[in-house]
Protein backbone atom coordinates (compact mmCIF):
# COMPACT_ATOMS: atom_id res chain seq x y z
CA UNK A 1 0.00 0.00 0.00
CA UNK A 2 1.06 3.50 -0.91
CA UNK A 3 0.48 6.81 -0.83
CA UNK A 4 1.11 8.82 -4.19
CA UNK A 5 1.38 12.57 -3.15
CA UNK A 6 1.27 13.65 -6.62
CA UNK A 7 -2.35 12.40 -6.64
CA UNK A 8 -3.28 12.96 -3.03
CA UNK A 9 -4.38 9.53 -3.07
CA UNK A 10 -3.94 6.65 -1.36
CA UNK A 11 -3.10 3.19 -4.05
CA UNK A 12 -3.36 -0.03 -2.85
CA UNK A 13 -0.43 -2.55 -4.76
CA UNK A 14 0.20 -6.40 -4.10
CA UNK A 15 3.81 -8.07 -4.81
CA UNK A 16 3.61 -11.31 -4.88
CA UNK A 17 6.90 -13.90 -5.22
CA UNK A 18 4.97 -17.32 -4.05
CA UNK A 19 7.12 -20.12 -4.31
CA UNK A 20 10.14 -18.00 -4.12
CA UNK A 21 13.12 -17.92 -1.48
CA UNK A 22 12.99 -15.47 0.44
CA UNK A 23 16.79 -15.78 1.08
CA UNK A 24 17.60 -14.33 -2.37
CA UNK A 25 16.54 -10.76 -3.46
CA UNK A 26 16.30 -11.19 -7.06
CA UNK A 27 12.44 -11.98 -7.02
CA UNK A 28 9.79 -10.63 -9.62
CA UNK A 29 7.81 -9.13 -7.09
CA UNK A 30 10.47 -7.54 -4.68
CA UNK A 31 11.85 -6.18 -7.53
CA UNK A 32 8.79 -4.35 -9.11
CA UNK A 33 7.78 -3.26 -5.63
CA UNK A 34 11.55 -1.67 -5.52
CA UNK A 35 11.03 0.17 -8.91
CA UNK A 36 8.34 1.88 -7.76
CA UNK A 37 9.81 2.73 -4.46
CA UNK A 38 12.38 4.12 -6.79
CA UNK A 39 9.43 6.34 -9.04
CA UNK A 40 8.62 7.53 -5.42
CA UNK A 41 4.97 6.18 -5.93
CA UNK A 42 5.48 4.27 -2.78
CA UNK A 43 5.16 6.07 0.79
CA UNK A 44 4.59 2.41 3.23
CA UNK A 45 5.08 -0.97 2.63
CA UNK A 46 3.07 -3.66 4.87
CA UNK A 47 4.10 -6.83 5.32
CA UNK A 48 2.91 -10.04 7.51
CA UNK A 49 6.63 -10.05 9.27
CA UNK A 50 10.26 -9.20 8.33
CA UNK A 51 10.59 -12.49 6.81
CA UNK A 52 8.27 -12.05 4.16
CA UNK A 53 10.44 -9.08 3.00
CA UNK A 54 13.72 -10.96 3.15
CA UNK A 55 15.94 -13.25 4.99
CA UNK A 56 19.16 -12.41 4.12
CA UNK A 57 20.71 -10.09 7.11
CA UNK A 58 22.32 -8.20 4.62
CA UNK A 59 20.61 -7.40 1.84
CA UNK A 60 17.44 -6.35 4.23
CA UNK A 61 20.18 -3.72 6.17
CA UNK A 62 20.50 -2.59 2.89
CA UNK A 63 16.41 -2.35 1.80
CA UNK A 64 15.84 -0.64 5.13
CA UNK A 65 18.34 1.59 4.38
CA UNK A 66 16.78 2.03 0.82
CA UNK A 67 13.57 2.50 2.17
CA UNK A 68 15.05 5.49 4.42
CA UNK A 69 16.36 6.96 2.23
CA UNK A 70 13.33 7.20 -0.12
CA UNK A 71 11.17 8.13 3.00
CA UNK A 72 9.46 4.92 2.98
CA UNK A 73 7.83 3.27 5.49
CA UNK A 74 7.90 -0.20 6.81
CA UNK A 75 5.83 -2.16 9.03
CA UNK A 76 5.78 -5.48 10.05
CA UNK A 77 2.12 -6.23 11.37
CA UNK A 78 2.93 -9.60 13.51
CA UNK A 79 6.04 -8.37 14.76
CA UNK A 80 4.41 -4.86 15.67
CA UNK A 81 7.74 -3.04 14.57
CA UNK A 82 8.32 -1.02 11.93
CA UNK A 83 10.33 1.97 10.47
CA UNK A 84 9.76 6.19 10.52
CA UNK A 85 7.96 8.20 12.72
CA UNK A 86 9.23 6.83 15.97
CA UNK A 87 8.32 3.69 14.63
CA UNK A 88 11.77 2.06 14.82
CA UNK A 89 12.85 -0.91 16.50
CA UNK A 90 17.03 -1.34 17.41
CA UNK A 91 16.21 -5.35 17.35
CA UNK A 92 15.39 -5.24 13.59
CA UNK A 93 19.18 -6.07 12.64
CA UNK A 94 18.62 -8.97 15.18
CA UNK A 95 15.97 -10.26 13.50
CA UNK A 96 17.08 -10.20 10.06
CA UNK A 97 19.57 -12.32 11.41
CA UNK A 98 16.99 -14.74 12.98
CA UNK A 99 15.31 -15.19 9.85
CA UNK A 100 18.41 -15.86 8.09
CA UNK A 101 19.03 -18.63 10.24
CA UNK A 102 15.58 -19.64 10.09
CA UNK A 103 15.87 -20.34 6.42
CA UNK A 104 18.95 -22.20 6.68
CA UNK A 105 17.59 -24.49 9.24
CA UNK A 106 14.20 -25.84 7.15
CA UNK A 107 16.78 -26.28 3.87
CA UNK A 108 19.15 -28.17 6.39
CA UNK A 109 16.19 -30.13 7.86
CA UNK A 110 14.52 -30.77 4.26
CA UNK A 111 17.71 -32.07 2.51
CA UNK A 112 18.04 -34.42 5.47
CA UNK A 113 14.68 -35.76 5.17
CA UNK A 114 15.40 -36.51 1.63
CA UNK A 115 18.72 -38.28 2.10
CA UNK A 116 16.60 -40.23 4.56
CA UNK A 117 13.81 -41.40 2.90
CA UNK A 118 16.11 -42.17 -0.19
CA UNK A 119 18.39 -44.38 1.87
CA UNK A 120 15.63 -46.17 3.19
CA UNK A 121 14.33 -46.96 -0.33
CA UNK A 122 11.18 -44.69 -0.45
CA UNK A 123 11.12 -43.05 -3.59
CA UNK A 124 11.62 -39.28 -3.24
CA UNK A 125 10.82 -37.85 -6.59
CA UNK A 126 7.93 -35.88 -7.16
CA UNK A 127 7.06 -38.00 -10.38
CA UNK A 128 7.58 -41.56 -10.92
CA UNK A 129 10.18 -42.20 -13.88
CA UNK A 130 8.45 -42.24 -17.13
CA UNK A 131 6.89 -45.07 -18.00
CA UNK A 132 6.06 -46.45 -14.45
CA UNK A 133 2.87 -45.43 -12.26
CA UNK A 134 2.48 -44.68 -8.84
CA UNK A 135 0.38 -47.43 -6.64
CA UNK A 136 -2.71 -45.77 -5.78
CA UNK A 137 -2.53 -47.88 -2.27
CA UNK A 138 1.46 -47.03 -1.22
CA UNK A 139 2.36 -44.03 -2.76
CA UNK A 140 6.44 -45.07 -2.61
CA UNK A 141 5.52 -47.94 -4.68
CA UNK A 142 5.34 -47.52 -8.61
Amino acid sequence: MGFNEKSNCIKDSVYIDDGISGTTFEREGLQAMLVEVEKGNIGTIIVKDMGRLGRNYVQMGMLREQLRRANVRLIAVNEGVGTGSGFDDDFLPFRDVINEYYAKGISKKIKSNFKAEGESGKHVASSPPYGYLKDSEDKNKY
